[in-house]
C-alpha cells in the first residue's frame, strides 16, 4: 500500500500537481476502466487514432472536459485512424461536424458545449446518427441523460502544459472489447 509520502514523491516525477489525497478516495480501475496520462498534444492525438482505427457503425464515444483539456485533438486523431482525410475543426459555433471516410461512411463530431439542456440535443437525432455512422460528443457531460446508456466515455483533465490525463470507461459489451484492445494496443495487457 502507498504511503502519503509515496504519493507525494509520485507526483513529484512525474510533474503532476500535488493534492493532498485521502488514500482512500483514490481512484481503484476495474475491468471497464483505464488511465492514460498524455505526455504531449501528438500523443494524444495517436491515441486517438489508435482508437479511431477500432470504431464501426453504431459506436457512441462521450468526451468530458474542461475548455483546454484536449478533446478537439484527440478527435483530430480518431478521425484520422479512422480513415478521413478531412480537416477536423471544433464544432462549438455549428453543433456537428460531419467527417466523410472514402469509402461512404460518416463519422459525426457533435460539440455540446452551446446546448442549453438535453432536449435542445434531441433535435439533432443523434439515435439517427448512430444508425449509419460514428458519433464523438464532446461536452457529453451535458447531454449525457439523453444519450444511450452504452456507450465509451473518456473523462479527460489538465494536468500541465503538455499533460492531459484520460479516465476511459466502457459501458456495454461492446466498449468492453473496445476498451480491452485498447489497453491491449497501449500497454500490451488485456
Amino acid at each position: 500500500m502507498l504511503a502519503f509520502h509515496d504519493i507525494k514523491i509520485l507526483h513529484l516525477l512525474h510533474r503532476i500537481p500535488f493534492r493532498a489525497y485521502n488514500l482512500l478516495d483514490m481512484p481503484i480501475f476495474d475491468n471497464q476502466s483505464m488511465e492514460f496520462i498524455s505526455r504531449h498534444a501528438d500523443q494524444t492525438r495517436r491515441l486517438g487514432v489508435r482508437l479511431g482505427l477500432m470504431l464501426q457503425v453504431g459506436d457512441l464515444i462521450g468526451l468530458e472536459g474542461e475548455l483546454g483539456s484536449g478533446k478537439t485533438t484527440l478527435v483530430q486523431g480518431i478521425v484520422s485512424g479512422w480513415g478521413s482525410p478531412d480537416l477536423v475543426t471544433s464544432p462549438s459555433f455549428v453543433l456537428v461536424n460531419v467527417y466523410q471516410h472514402p469509402q461512404g461512411q460518416r463519422l459525426y463530431h457533435v460539440d455540446a458545449y452551446r446546448l442549453a439542456n438535453a432536449a435542445e440535443a434531441e433535435d439533432l437525432d443523434i439515435f439517427g446518427m448512430l444508425e449509419s455512422s460514428v458519433v464523438v460528443i464532446e461536452w457529453a457531460d451535458r447531454i449525457r441523460t439523453i444519450l444511450p446508456k452504452e456507450n465509451f466515455w473518456i473523462n479527460m483533465h489538465w494536468v500541465a502544459e503538455d499533460q492531459r490525463d484520460m479516465l476511459f470507461h466502457a459501458s456495454g459489451e461492446r466498449y468492453l472489447l473496445l476498451l480491452n484492445e485498447l489497453r491491449h494496443q497501449i500497454y500490451g495487457v488485456s
